[in-house]
This record gives structure tokens, C-alpha cells and sequence, in this order.
């Protein structure tokens, strides 16, 4: 069971309101885990041996499989069930945040000023909202990550991180930090000389993965940012709660105001797939624009579709039709060593990681899988079931 919200910016919910997120949190392990598997047996039952009595063939891809299989009563009844309950999940956090809000822009206020924790916010009023933001809600979060309804609003992010705390099912960590824990510490660990002092987690949304690079690189610079104010005004004041510098900026990832040469290390997770692939293509090059010599560029997401068999692919590929991600899809039918190529990056220096999660395996399991990195992915990798394993891929400049 997740703790939920811990930290300095932690609402105060009701015994009626936990209660209806524990059910939240316990409907979408069901759905995620008894009715996925429910839905893999009708596949393997039904839906492919019909499909190879009419084709004479296995299925190629994602792609047939979803076209068959979204006839069947099973998979209309879990796809229904999970759209729900996504959405009820958010509605079972609102209640909450809503009645805290005064309470929570004070407290973002005092936070700001400590004179102990050096981070920073920098906001842009005039910055122009992509439309894959502005126009979608992500998620089928109600606002996005920018919307605002009030002077200095952080709503957006404290839906978020209550939002996800709920939805993750404990996957992510008490701190919703496990992507972020388990690459930092494999990459110190594969990489021991490299010492990056600057540091920039790009599409960061509140942080939660920004934060353990400063904990794993504690002389880092580390600078977050993202377009939605209201995420990095609470991303901002649950850093500083949390104890740790960072310095939050809203700008678009795909063209930045900082120098050339400026990071030693550019990170992002779960952000290229909610980018079209016009703006995926953009990062990629402002990434390396952005990197020293001698840098590495990161990123953590699903595993592209090359990589995985036909049915895992559909699986994955379902937030894409259903989940306010219709990006998703694009972006996992890209293959990651052509677009960091085409981004100018030399071919010889692509990298790629699958990393176990360090809340379910511990440290000396991910110091361990250094050692048998073979590029096999597998139905546990970025997908939340037990043994969950974080896949990333980038290149050195």
C-alpha cells in the first residue's frame, strides 16, 4: 500500500477521502494486474488461435492485435473499467486539494524563502502552451499541467502528485522517486569517473525524478523544466520541503534559452512519449546543443515496439487510444538509435539500459545488472506488474 503525499505539501484528507482512495488504488490493481491477465488468457484462448485460423499466420504487431481483439465483450469491459477508474482516481484527490489550497500557497511561500535550500523558480508568463498540452488532458488528468484558476495557482501539480501517489499502486515509491533512484544509481555505478556538475531534467513536471540525481551527484547543479507553471510551483516548494536545490524553469524543451555546452547530463522520464514526433526530433538536437563534450543525454520510457512482442506491444499501446496519449504510440514505433543519430549524435555512442526498480529489487540488484546488460526487454519492463524493470535509452556526446 502507498503512503500517498508525505512531504511538506501533504493535504489533509478525510477518513471518507482516504478510504475512497484506497479503493481507487485497490480498483486499479485489479484492473492492472487480475483483469490484464484476465485479458491475456482470452488472447491466448481465443483471439490468436482465431486470428491464425483466419490469416494462417501469428499476428505481426500491435497493431492486428488491437484491431481483432477491441471487438471483444472482455477487453471493451477492462478498457471501460480502467478509463474509469483513471479518471476516478483524480476525482478521489480533488476533494481535498481544493479545500487546502490557501494552506498550500502559504506554505509554497515560506518555503521559498529558506535560506538554507538555494533552489529557484523561474517563471514565463509570455511562454506559448503547446497544443499537445493545452488542448489534451493528459492522463485524463482534468487540466493538464498548466491550467490556472487562481493567482500563483499549483492546483495542477498538487492533482499530480496526489494523482499519481494514488494511480502508481506503490510502484513509483513512498516518494514516487523510483525511476529516478534507479537510473541515477546504475549510472553512478556503471559509470564511476563520470561526475556530472550540471544537470537538467527536461519535461519534469513536479520533480519526482529530478530529485534523486542531486542525491546521487550532491556537487550537481541540478535545473528542471517544464511549461506548466502550476507543476513548477509546486515542484519548486515540495524540493524545497524535501530539502533539496533545484532550480525550476518554464520553458519548452525543444528550444531553451540556455548556452551551448551547458549540462553534463540531460534526463527526462516519461515525457518524449507525450510529445509529437515533430517536438521528439527537436528535444533530441536541443539536448545535444545543449550538452558538453564528453555528456551524456538520458531518457527513461516504454520500450519501443521493435523490441517487444506483438501482444506486449498492443498492451502498452493502449494508453495511446484510451489514456489521452496519442502520442504515445508515435513516439514507441520510433526507433531510439536512428532518432539520436538523426539528432547528430554518433552512432557508436548510443546507450541503452534495463534497469530494475529499485524499490522492488533494492541496490545490489541494480549494481548487479550492470554487469548482464543484453538489451532484452520483457512483459515486466515499464509495465506495472511485480518485477517492474524502468527501460532508457540516449546517447554520449
Amino acid at each position: 500500500m502507498t503512503k500517498y503525499v508525505q512531504h511538506g505539501l501533504k493535504v489533509q484528507s478525510k477518513p471518507d477521502e482516504v478510504a475512497r482512495q484506497n479503493f481507487m488504488l485497490n480498483m486499479r490493481s485489479y484492473v492492472m494486474l487480475d483483469m490484464a491477465t484476465g485479458m491475456k488468457k482470452i488472447y491466448d484462448h481465443n483471439i490468436e488461435p482465431n486470428f491464425k485460423k483466419l490469416n494462417k499466420r501469428d499476428p505481426k504487431n500491435g497493431d492486428e492485435i488491437h484491431k481483432v481483439i477491441k471487438k471483444d465483450t472482455y477487453f471493451k469491459f477492462y478498457s471501460s473499467i480502467r478509463c474509469n477508474a483513471q479518471e476516478m482516481v483524480f476525482r478521489s484527490v480533488l476533494p481535498p486539494i481544493e479545500r487546502s489550497m490557501k494552506d498550500l500557497k502559504r506554505k509554497a511561500k515560506t518555503l521559498s524563502k529558506s535560506k538554507k535550500i538555494k533552489g529557484s523558480l523561474n517563471l514565463d508568463k509570455n511562454l506559448p502552451i503547446p497544443k499537445s498540452v493545452s488542448a489534451i488532458d493528459v492522463h485524463l488528468m482534468p487540466g493538464c499541467y498548466h491550467s490556472e484558476h487562481s493567482e500563483n495557482d499549483m492546483s495542477q501539480g498538487a492533482i499530480y502528485d496526489n494523482g499519481v501517489s494514488v494511480f502508481s499502486m506503490g510502484f513509483f515509491g513512498d516518494k514516487l522517486d523510483d525511476i529516478g533512484s534507479s537510473i541515477s544509481l546504475f549510472i553512478k555505478k556503471k559509470y564511476p569517473k563520470f561526475k556530472p556538475l550540471k544537470i537538467l531534467d527536461l519535461g519534469c513536471t513536479v520533480g519526482h525524478n529530478t530529485l534523486p540525481w542531486s542525491n546521487a551527484y550532491p556537487k550537481a547543479e541540478v535545473h528542471a523544466l517544464d511549461v506548466g507553471a502550476p507543476v513548477l510551483r509546486y515542484g519548486h516548494a515540495r524540493a524545497q520541503s524535501e530539502g533539496v536545490s533545484v532550480h525550476f524553469h518554464q520553458q519548452n524543451a525543444e528550444k531553451t534559452n540556455f548556452k551551448d555546452n551547458s549540462f553534463d547530463l540531460v534526463f527526462s522520464s516519461m515525457f518524449l512519449h507525450e510529445v509529437p514526433r515533430k517536438g521528439i526530433k527537436l528535444i533530441l538536437k536541443e539536448a545535444k546543443r545543449l550538452l558538453k563534450p564528453g555528456g551524456l543525454m538520458l531518457h527513461m520510457e516504454l520500450p519501443p515496439n521493435k523490441m517487444l512482442e506483438p501482444y506486449d506491444s498492443f498492451y502498452l499501446d493502449w494508453d495511446s487510444y484510451y489514456n489521452k496519449e496519442p502520442f504515445y504510440k508515435p513516439f514507441r514505433d520510433m526507433v531510439p538509435e536512428k532518432i539520436c543519430s538523426d539528432a547528430g549524435f554518433q552512432k557508436s555512442k548510443f546507450v541503452q539500459f534495463i534497469i530494475p526498480s529499485i524499490g522492488q529489487f533494492g541496490d545490489k540488484e541494480i549494481i548487479k545488472s550492470i554487469k548482464y546488460q543484453n538489451g532484452n526487454v520483457d512483459d515486466r519492463t515499464g509495465r506495472f506488474t511485480k518485477g517492474i524493470h524502468w527501460y532508457c535509452f540516449g546517447s554520449w556526446k
